[in-house]
Parts: structure tokens; sequence; C-alpha cells
């Protein structure tokens, strides 16, 4: 892909599920890009309803695209945050994804 930009499949039901935020805060970008526009923070304990998996090539970095709630407002985002931030194991470290060839 030209835009060094790899998604894993949506569909699948191993790639779907709800879990929360482990950093204290993490920006929530409209795409899968350390400089992509902010939409809203989120903070460690929001809850996300997560349903993709994106690795940015040229950063080398795998993101987490999903639905959020702040559990200080109840404000609703959606984007994409660090996977480290929003993983399917939860506050577990858990392995990266291997890296898409």
């Amino acid at each position: 892909m030209a835009s060094g930009l790899l998604l894993a499949p949506g569909a699948q039901a191993a790639d779907t599920g709800h879990g929360k935020i482990s950093c204290s805060a993490v920006k929530v970008r409209k795409s899968p890009a350390n400089n992509a526009t902010a939409v809203g923070v989120a903070y460690k304990g929001d809850s996300i309803a997560y349903d993709q998996f994106a690795y940015k090539r040229s950063e080398k970095t795998w993101y987490t695209r999903g639905s959020i709630v702040r559990k200080s407002d109840g404000a609703k985002l959606r984007g994409y945050v660090f996977y480290k931030c929003a993983n399917p194991y939860g506050t577990n470290p858990a392995p990266t994804p291997p890296i898409p060839k």
C-alpha cells in the first residue's frame, strides 16, 4: 500500500469487543497516525468498544479503532488510539500483533 497503512480484518469476532483504556491519557485521532487530527482525549478506565486494528508501517505502530465513552463527563468519541493503550487484553500486558507483510 502506498500509504503504509495496513488494516486487520474488522469482521472477525476476535477483533471486536469491549475493554478499558489502560494509559493515563491518550489522544483519540481521526485516522491511525501520530500527526492526525485529535477528536478528544481518553483517560485511564474509560470504556472502549473496539472494532478494528491498524498498523502504520511508517511509524511502526499499531492502533486500535473504536468508540470511547469517557467516565468523567459521558462524552462519546470515535477514532484511533495507540494499541498499547487499548488492547483486547485490557490492562494486562499483551503481545503486539505480528507486523503484516
